[in-house]
C-alpha cells in the first residue's frame, strides 16, 4: 500500500505512537458552544464565553489528572484561551506531556439522494486550517462522521461518501503535520441487535480503510476512533464480556495493524458503562494489535460538571471527580478496573466524610 511520505511522515508516526503510552487516552473537551450551553443548562449555568474558559481551566488545571491523558481535543475557542494568571492553554497541556488536538469538522448535512442520512461538512479550506492549528501548537485533528442504522441504512452511499470524506480530510492533515483522528460514529438510537451493529461496523470500517489506501493515507499517522459494537440505547443492556468480544472481533476483521491506537467514543452510554466496557476489551484474551484506549467526553467530564455546578468553591471536589474517572479510565486500559469509581466519588464528594478531608481521600486511593 503505497502512503504519504511527506516532510511530516515521522512527526507523525511519533506523534500518534504516543497515543499509545500505556495507561494514558483522551479528553474530549471539544463541544461547540451550542452543545455546551446543553450541559451547563443540565447545571443551571450561563452558556457565556467567561463559564466556557472556567471550566476547560478546571478541567487542565486539575492536580494529577493528566498524568492519565496523553492528548486533549479542543474547540477552536478554546485553542486561543488562557488561563487567569494568563497562560495560554496550549502551554499548560504541552508542558505536562499532553498534545492539544483540534475538532475541524464543520459539522453535517443532509446526504442528497438517502432518507435523512448524512454528511460531514469542512473540507474547504481545511489546508489552511490546519497550517494554523500547526502554528499555534496543535498537533491532532478530530474529524467526525456519523452513521444510523434502520431496517435499510447505513445506505451504501452514505457509507462510501463518509468513508471517502475522512479519508480526504485525513490526508489534508497529514500534509500539514497534523495527526487525524477518524471518527465514523454509528449511532446506537437506532433499532438494531448487536449482530446488526457489529455487521454495519463492520463495512464501515472496511470502507474507510479502502479508501485511505486510495488516498495514500499514512495509517501509522492515523488514530482510529470508533463506536463500541452495542445494542441500541433503548435495549437490555449486553454485558460488558459479550460487548468487548464483538467490538474487538469487528476491529480484528477490519482494521489495520498499522493503526497507532484505538481510542473509543462512549456515545449512547453512561460513564460506567463506557468505563467497564474498555475495561472488559482490555481483559480479552488473544491478539489485540493496537492500543485500546478512550476518546471520552461524558464518561470523564459528567461526574466533573455535577460537582462544579458553575461554583468556585466547588472546584476542589469537581477536580477529585475528574481525577476519579480518569484514573479509572486509566485503569480500565490495562484491565484492571475493579468498577468502583462510583464509591471513590462519593466518599471524594462527600468533604470531609469519613476520610477526614479531599486531601486524605485523593492520598488514600494513590492520586497524590
Amino acid at each position: 500500500m503505497s502512503a504519504y511520505r511527506g516532510k511530516y511522515a515521522d512527526e507523525l508516526i511519533a506523534n500518534a505512537a504516543y497515543i499509545g503510552t500505556p495507561g494514558k487516552g483522551i479528553l474530549a473537551a471539544d463541544e461547540s458552544n451550542g452543545i455546551i450551553g446543553k450541559r451547563f443548562a443540565s447545571i443551571n449555568v450561563e452558556n457565556v464565553q467567561s463559564n466556557r474558559r472556567a471550566l476547560r481551566e478546571l478541567l487542565f488545571t486539575a492536580p494529577d489528572v493528566l498524568q492519565y491523558l496523553s492528548g486533549v481535543i479542543l474547540f477552536e475557542e478554546t485553542l486561543y484561551q488562557k488561563t487567569t494568571s494568563g497562560k495560554p492553554f496550549v502551554d499548560v497541556l504541552k508542558e505536562r506531556g499532553v498534545l492539544p488536538r483540534i475538532k475541524v469538522d464543520q459539522g453535517t448535512v443532509e446526504l442528497a439522494g438517502t432518507n435523512g442520512e448524512t454528511i460531514t461538512q469542512g473540507l474547504d479550506g481545511l489546508a489552511q486550517c490546519c497550517q494554523k492549528y500547526y502554528e499555534v501548537g496543535a498537533r491532532f485533528v478530530k474529524w467526525r462522521a456519523v452513521l444510523k442504522i434502520s431496517p435499510i441504512e447505513p445506505s451504501q452511499l452514505s457509507i462510501q461518501e463518509n468513508a471517502n470524506g475522512l479519508a480526504h480530510y485525513a490526508i489534508i492533515c497529514q500534509e500539514n503535520g497534523l495527526v487525524p483522528i477518524v471518527e465514523p460514529e454509528i449511532l446506537v438510537n437506532g433499532p438494531h441487535s448487536i449482530n446488526k451493529c457489529a455487521d454495519m461496523t463492520e463495512r464501515v470500517l472496511i470502507a474507510c480503510y479502502k479508501a485511505f489506501s486510495d488516498h495514500y493515507v499514512l495509517l501509522e499517522g492515523t488514530l482510529l476512533k470508533p463506536n463500541m459494537v452495542t445494542l441500541r440505547f433503548d435495549a437490555k443492556k449486553a454485558s460488558p464480556e459479550v460487548i468487548a468480544e464483538y467490538t474487538v472481533r469487528a476491529l480484528l476483521r477490519t482494521t489495520y495493524v498499522a493503526v497507532s491506537a484505538v481510542v473509543f467514543l462512549s456515545g449512547g452510554q453512561s460513564k460506567d458503562e463506557a468505563t467497564l466496557n474498555l475495561n472488559a476489551m482490555n481483559q480479552l484474551k488473544g491478539n489485540k494489535p493496537w492500543f485500546l484506549s478512550f476518546s471520552f467526553r461524558r464518561a470523564l467530564q459528567h461526574s466533573t460538571l455535577k460537582a462544579w455546578a458553575g461554583k468556585e468553591e466547588n472546584i476542589p471536589k469537581a477536580h477529585v471527580a475528574l481525577l476519579t474517572r480518569a484514573k479509572a479510565n486509566s485503569e480500565a486500559t490495562f484491565g484492571i478496573y475493579k468498577g468502583d469509581a462510583k464509591l471513590r466519588e462519593g466518599q471524594g464528594w462527600g468533604g470531609a466524610g469519613k476520610e477526614g478531608s479531599l486531601g486524605r481521600y485523593v492520598s488514600d486511593f494513590g492520586f497524590a
